[in-house]
């Protein structure tokens, strides 16, 4: 009944709808993470009006729509989002928007599939955290770009000279990272995190990557789970686990609390912003700025 009532409402707000660009002539843009947003944000300017779904510590594996989203969708010129499967309870929203003729775009379809890391889970799909390649980020920057120009032509050049001085930006990003990276020895790079939200970056950074729970945070960890993550932490001596901003800290807490148990000493390293970046108007509430602090946090921890 209530999804019945819920997709009612959604075409209701489409079938109201008027106009959706606004008569100042800028597109109206919605996204759903902070990640996209700030992308977006980077790439449009002040040529664009945009709106972001999720807040900093927002879940996307988790989140639903209220009513309130759906009438910004239902105004929305673009709507950009992540893709496979990282929004799953947004799904049939913007099948609807696709509908009726709402430009919806997955960042990820930026990507070539064949680079992507499979789901060991599901057959099929892929792992959705793809922010933490910042050569893909590059890639969706371009991509962001060439659909702002696709949509307003007038502004192509604004939005490509954006997208230029983002892209430097995130290569002079990567440089720096890695540069931290390298003062941690190499047998020291074990991430042990809530759930796998940072395989891209093991691979980028080469880190051994562990999360407690699967790819979505939708799927609980189990006793067992935490009792063999526990075994590998002392057998491999690990020194410190993180905490994620937009998952309960108790799964990282409960498996600090096994390995003590078993008399190894591990600390909580800090919390990392994995689905979501930091409070808005902060130096972590950016791509950027998020991405140094995670970096600066993991190698201090684990030296």
């Amino acid at each position: 009944m209530k999804k019945l009532v819920f997709s009612l409402l959604i075409f209701g707000l489409l079938f109201n709808c008027k106009n959706a660009q606004e008569s100042n002539g800028k597109l109206n843009i919605v996204t759903t993470t902070t990640m996209i947003t700030d992308l977006v944000s980077n790439v449009g300017g002040d040529k664009i009006n945009i709106q972001g779904l999720m807040g900093s510590g927002v879940d996307p594996h988790l989140y639903k729509a209220s009513e309130g989203d759906v009438s910004k969708l239902a105004n929305a010129d673009i709507i950009f989002y992540g893709g496979l499967h990282l929004e799953g309870k947004l799904v049939e929203v913007f099948e609807k928007m696709g509908h009726q003729n709402i430009k919806t775009i997955a960042v990820s379809d930026a990507l070539d599939e064949s680079t992507l890391i499979s789901s060991e889970s599901f057959a099929g799909n892929y792992d959705p955290h793809i922010w933490f390649n910042i050569d893909y980020w590059i890639q969706i920057t371009e991509y962001v770009a060439r659909n702002l120009s696709k949509e307003n032509p007038e502004n192509k050049s604004f939005f490509q000279a954006n997208s230029k001085t983002y892209i430097e930006k995130l290569q002079v990003l990567k440089e720096k990272l890695r540069a931290t990276i390298e003062t941690l020895p190499q047998d020291k790079r074990i991430l042990v995190t809530a759930h796998d939200a940072f395989n891209y970056f093991g691979i980028a950074f080469d880190f051994e990557v562990v999360g407690l729970q699967g790819l979505s945070t939708a799927t609980e960890a189990g006793v067992q789970d935490v009792q063999k993550l526990a075994a590998f932490i002392i057998d491999k001596q690990v020194k410190a686990i993180f905490v994620e901003s937009s998952v309960p800290k108790r799964t990282i807490e409960a498996l600090q609390a096994a390995v003590i148990s078993k008399k190894h000493d591990v600390a909580i390293g800090g919390t990392l912003y994995s689905d979501a970046l930091g409070n808005a108007g902060t130096l972590e509430g950016t791509y950027i700025g998020m991405f140094e602090y995670n970096v600066k946090t993991i190698v201090n921890a684990l030296k």
